[in-house]
């Protein structure tokens, strides 16, 4: 449970930091403040995070579980056979939420080393200069993203008693000052909160909704960490959470309506209640328990994005990328190329808006996308496990609050939401190019593309018996999937046969499977009636190293004392006691031959089709993903079309032989 406050409630746990000087934004001024206004503002928090939060996301969608993860692309996997069409929200969600990622640290971190400006530890006095604000950001935010290869369970152990620390101040500052004030209490009804968006007083009317959504925009990444901690978990530790929150905002509420109409305060217009309410001899202890929250709140949308990353490499939304499991739960990772792409577009934000206050203005519009999406594909669950009526009623009374609050988020597109979509726009480019890609890559295959490899058995005995033919490797190992029907890609034949024969003593077609268990390793090695052609499935556990090589040399010992396969006694040899022969690996990449000449493929089709092998073949290094980095490899690029369009023939041709006979 510890470890569960450490990474989950980071971003949900450090909104009082911003939200209610977000409303005072809004209305202007502190003096704008009304005790109407700030009562149902309070108001509006309190049931935002009781509809949207607690019965959305922690009572209904967390069910939605799949094997234990969580996330809109592991929900997307739940109901993907009720539709094509769903696979569209989900791309559009997760490409919001992780472009929203981006932004979290950014605002987070700045809005609390922000409150250092002008702070006295004692005898020194802190500067109040912005670019130094920035470069202790950018610090803190390097530093995070560095001690993310060491995996969540380690940093959830760190920054656990933090959170707690962090969450018992924000309850007992706000009760300290609700206790005198206890006016606010009539925030629980949900009256003050639909009068206030009609309130004379109100300066922006329902757009006063786009201030209030900061408050909830962790929900989501609350829903993508139950991989990481276990759903359980969450349930016990919400109910605190979302206490002490409350009692916080309303404590904050409270001092708005002692203080709103102070000389000192009225004219202020990015006044903090979170700090200004805080005695001065405790600001520096509020302000260094904010930023280590606010590191925190990072950590939940990092974690977050690598659980997404994951998830939509295995549902062929995004290309194969390194992954690393830093402990023995599988559902932690930690994706490198994930881990800077996030530290690089977060230093960009900051350094782009180089204040909160215009991160801010930013800040959620791209989540209330991900929510609705969220929302539609909830539809299709709750249909999966009761009746579509009330299906509808629950998703539609979610997805019209949460079609409001995009409505009232989009004033922010101007003052900075359009770099958040625009991030998002980025990512959704490469999931549909990738997704869309492959399916029309497999359907313009279709069956012509796969074959039997059994069918091949006869020439490929020929082959190893034809010493016309120079020998291209003792063994020649094909790192391709091969199906429990046989059935492989034809490009492997297509290299053995027809690119240039190539002769081996023993041929290998190697799939590797990853299993649930860390450390679990075995193998089957189907000979199909022969001594020299091997199906081999390897099962190796998500902690185990894929060094192909080295597991073949033992298969190929075992199958060698079996007597399945004859002995190999290379000539030439620095060991003395080596009992196999060398090998060469063929790893192949398609290219797109054949696809502009395929007249009955639109040319958008063939984009892309073309978009998703470029993107494959720049996305891993084959040979380091099967730790092949030191063994003979042989990279071969064949047409992804080998049956393409028939050549052009001539219409009319004229041969000539000019030479006299003598």
């Amino acid at each position: 449970m510890l470890i569960t406050l450490g990474i989950v409630y980071g971003d949900i746990g450090t909104s009082p930091l911003y939200v209610m000087n977000a409303i005072i934004g809004d209305e202007q001024r502190v003096g704008n403040m009304t005790p109407d206004i700030v009562i149902g503002s309070v108001s509006l928090i309190f049931w935002t995070l009781v509809l949207l939060t607690t019965v959305k996301y922690v009572l209904i969608a967390m069910r939605a579980d799949n094997n234990g993860e969580g996330g809109i692309f592991a929900l997307y996997a739940l109901v993907r056979k009720r539709g094509r069409w769903l696979a569209l929200p989900a791309l559009i969600g997760g490409a919001a939420l992780l472009a929203d990622g981006t932004l979290t640290p950014a605002v987070t971190v700045t809005s609390a080393v922000e409150g250092l400006k002008s702070q006295r530890f004692g005898s020194f006095t802190f500067s109040d200069s912005q670019l130094l604000v920035l470069a202790i950001t950018t610090t803190i935010l390097v530093a995070l993203f560095l001690i993310q290869r060491f995996g969540t369970a380690t940093i959830g152990r760190a920054f656990g008693p933090v959170m707690l620390g962090w969450f018992l101040f924000l309850g007992i500052v706000g009760v300290w000052h609700l206790a005198g004030h206890v006016e606010i209490l009539q925030a629980l009804s949900p009256v003050p909160a639909l009068k206030v968006l009609v309130a004379p007083g109100n300066k922006v009317g329902i757009f006063l909704l786009g201030s209030i959504f900061l408050a909830t925009t962790g929900a989501e990444a609350l829903y993508s960490d139950m991989g990481h901690v276990g759903k359980h978990n969450i349930y016990r530790t919400w109910p605190f959470v979302f206490a002490m929150l409350m009692l916080n905002y309303f404590g904050q509420g409270a001092w708005l309506i002692a203080h709103a109409n102070d000389a000192q305060y009225a004219n202020e217009t990015a006044l903090n209640p979170f700090y200004a309410m805080l005695p001065e001899n405790l600001r520096p202890v509020a302000i260094v328990l904010a930023t280590l929250a606010a590191i925190i709140a990072s950590q939940a949308l990092i974690t977050g994005s690598y659980t997404l990353v994951n998830e939509a490499i295995g549902l062929k939304f995004l290309p194969r990328l390194h992954i690393s499991h830093p402990n023995l739960h599988r559902s932690q990772v930690y994706i490198p190329s994930v881990n800077w792409f996030l530290l690089v577009v977060t230093l960009g934000v900051v350094w782009y808006f180089r204040t909160s206050e215009a991160m801010e203005a930013a800040y959620g519009l791209a989540i209330t996308v991900t929510m609705l999406m969220t929302t539609l594909l909830l539809y299709e669950f709750l249909s999966m496990h009761g009746s579509r009526l009330r299906a509808s009623l629950v998703a539609g009374f979610f997805a019209l609050i949460e079609s409001i609050f995009l409505i009232a988020s989009l004033t922010k597109f101007i003052a900075g939401g359009y770099i958040t979509l625009v991030i998002m726009l980025l990512i959704l480019l490469l999931m549909v190019v990738w997704f869309f890609g492959n399916k029309l890559r497999e359907r313009y295959q279709g069956e012509s593309e796969s074959v039997n490899l059994k069918d091949y058995l006869p020439q490929l005995n020929r082959l190893i018996g034809d010493h016309g033919v120079p020998l291209y490797s003792t063994n020649l190992v094909y790192m391709t999937r091969v199906r429990k029907d046989y059935t492989l890609r034809r490009t492997a034949m297509y290299s053995i046969l027809d690119k240039r024969p190539k002769r081996a003593h023993v041929y290998w077609f190697v799939t590797v499977n990853e299993t649930a268990e860390p450390y679990s390793m075995s193998y089957t090695a189907d000979l199909m009636g022969t001594r020299n052609v091997v199906d081999v499935q390897l099962y190796l556990g998500f902690r185990c190293s894929q060094h192909v090589n080295v597991y073949m040399r033992q298969i190929i010992n075992d199958l060698i004392d079996a007597h399945a396969i004859d002995a190999q006694q290379p000539r030439y040899s620095t060991l003395h006691h080596r009992t196999v022969g060398d090998f060469k690996f063929i790893i192949l990449t398609e290219q797109p031959q054949g696809l502009q000449t395929s007249q009955d493929i639109p040319n958008w089709q063939k984009r892309l089709i073309g978009g998703r092998l470029w993107l494959q073949n720049i996305a891993t290094n084959p040979a380091q993903w099967y730790g092949l980095e030191f063994s003979d490899v042989v990279v071969e690029t064949v047409p992804l079309f080998i049956n393409a369009a028939p050549a052009p023939h001539f219409d009319s041709s004229e041969i000539k032989n000019t030479r006299k006979p003598e």
